[in-house]
């Protein structure tokens, strides 16, 4: 994946050689400071979106659930909680914090093996450290599919709902209101009033749409290793979210059965043997294990 190209905006002066020549030499020093920084997230940016408006996973799949004008997901969809929690894992392992136990002398299965903290470094993202947090702090240490639900908040052990990460749909919105993607609106349901997030900037929406559908018709490589992690990624998690559809839909039928056979061929991929391909993520295919079992 290739990590984001920083911009600069505004009009640019020319300056004397010699203090060109003296900030040239301290930009060289600050990105050699910078590099071992960057060099951890490589695999967190898209190329050509600005630094306000990347997006983590969690993000993408809830701005692909969204309804462009009303700002709410449907009500019908009981899936997205669920695949957000499995967002939050796959990030935060390409993040390089998070980690599956190693396999012993007799492999376990990806759903039997435990989620160890690699590093408590903070992220940044204030949903993704109190997630990463909760797995820090849990000895013993629980399973991909344990901590979705726990994440999730669907569990029948009370003394576990403390696990629950609450009101995360209006917080990822939040967010994204700040990075200028969605707006904030009150809505009158008759008997309620409700928050809604309205889409204010199609660009960005339109350009993760065209991402995820190119990814399975004009640069579909047909093996999942070629294919870019986080994108990757996104296609299991917005199906699993029942999110992909909305990706889909402005395609005409012929683009969108080839789409969805291509999709099909990827659920149909056993992630136990996936996991053992060179220049894997564990992560990734624990979740997809989680699942699609």
């Amino acid at each position: 994946m290739t990590s984001l190209s920083q911009r600069s905006s505004g009009l640019v002066q020319r300056r004397p050689e010699a203090s060109r020549a003296a900030a040239d030499k301290e930009r060289e020093v600050g990105r050699e400071e910078q590099e071992p920084r960057r060099g951890e997230e490589l695999d967190h940016d898209d190329s050509g979106d600005s630094k306000e408006t990347r997006l983590t996973l969690m993000e993408e799949v809830l701005l692909l659930g969204l309804k462009d004008r009303e700002g709410y997901t449907s009500f019908w969809n009981d899936c997205i909680s669920s695949g957000l929690r499995g967002c939050m894992l796959i990030e935060l392992a390409l993040r390089g914090r998070l980690q599956l136990e190693p396999c012993g002398v007799r492999r376990k299965s990806l759903l039997a093996r435990k989620v160890l903290c690699k590093s408590d470094a903070p992220t940044g993202d204030v949903l993704l450290d109190e997630a990463l947090k909760h797995i820090k702090e849990t000895q013993p240490p629980e399973t991909v599919q344990s901590w979705i639900e726990l994440l999730s908040g669907e569990t029948w052990n009370p003394l576990k709902l403390h696990y629950q990460l609450r009101n995360v749909r209006e917080r990822l919105a939040k967010n994204l209101v700040e990075k200028g993607v969605l707006t904030t609106e009150k809505q009158n349901f008759l008997l309620f009033d409700m928050t809604t997030h309205p889409l204010t900037n199609n660009n960005i929406k339109q350009r993760l749409i065209k991402k995820v559908q190119e990814a399975v018709l004009e640069k579909w490589v047909n093996d999942p290793h070629r294919m870019d992690k986080r994108l990757l990624a996104l296609i299991f998690l917005a199906h699993s979210s029942d999110v992909l559809e909305n990706a889909f839909a402005p395609l005409v039928d012929e683009q969108y059965d080839l789409a969805m056979k291509r999709v099909r061929q990827l659920l149909e991929l056993e992630p136990e043997a996936e996991s053992m391909k060179v220049n894997t993520n564990e992560m990734l295919w624990a979740v997809v294990a989680a699942f699609t079992k």
